[in-house]
């Protein structure tokens, strides 16, 4: 089998990069996020993409970078706040966003992976994230469907993996990564440790190497979005 370790970030994502691509980007907030990943794919000058997470992150990080040089067409998101040049291409005409509600991106994605093209969900009945789609009804009660999502490419952080590309979460950094995970048509992703196969304790694996196609380890400047403290008595 052919090594899914590469040297750096932008190795990893050779050859996979391509205009009007949809990625799925992992991370809540700027709680873990492939930020390596991220920076390599501005580095690409890949444009017309369609990105996937649950935010944008903030104003030159995160996914703030390529929103920076207009290599992102539209966002598909739950939530918009924390960056004033999204507000501001959205606003201009510039972006297209599709809202989702969080819990039904989280399904989306979990769909895509799991080979389920569509489900129903009670969320988003009777507000404009039903229009136009089909509704049916179960049990007396209206629900509305929603379809799976499958990206060309997911770029994903985890805290650590080992060679064959399982992987460990590391506590609320855990969020969209599994998921995202096993829906890419390509799964990178960046660890902050790297161990040989059997370092990883089995029951403890969020996420199987078979979704793996590469993986880096790599040191994230992991940035606090808002930083709140007590004052001293």
């Amino acid at each position: 089998m052919a090594s899914k370790i590469f040297k750096n970030a932008h190795e990893a994502l050779k050859g996979l990069a391509f205009d009007g691509m949809m990625v799925m980007s992992g991370g809540f907030g700027l709680c873990g996020i492939p930020e390596n990943l991220i920076a390599a794919l501005r580095d690409t000058g890949v444009k017309d993409i369609t990105a996937v997470s649950n935010n944008a992150g903030v104003d030159g990080f995160g996914l703030g970078l390529l929103l920076e040089t207009r290599q992102i067409k539209k966002m598909m998101s739950s939530y918009v706040g924390e960056n004033k040049e999204f507000e501001r291409q959205f606003l201009a005409g510039e972006l297209e966003l599709e809202f989702n509600p969080q819990g039904t991106l989280a399904e989306r994605i979990r769909a895509g992976g799991a080979g389920i093209p569509g489900f129903y969900t009670k969320t988003g009945v009777g507000t404009v994230i039903a229009e136009g789609k089909p509704h049916q009804v179960f049990n007396g009660e209206t629900y509305v469907m929603e379809t799976g999502l499958v990206a060309d490419l997911s770029i994903v952080k985890a805290w650590k993996g080992d060679t064959e590309g399982n992987l460990i979460y590391k506590s609320t950094a855990k969020n969209f990564n599994p998921m995202m995970a096993t829906a890419g048509k390509v799964t990178v992703v960046e660890v902050d440790e790297l161990v040989e196969p059997g370092a990883l304790d089995p029951n403890f694996i969020h996420t199987p190497g078979i979704f793996v196609q590469r993986i880096i380890e790599a040191k994230c400047e992991k940035r606090i979005e808002q930083l709140t403290t007590r004052e001293k008595k």
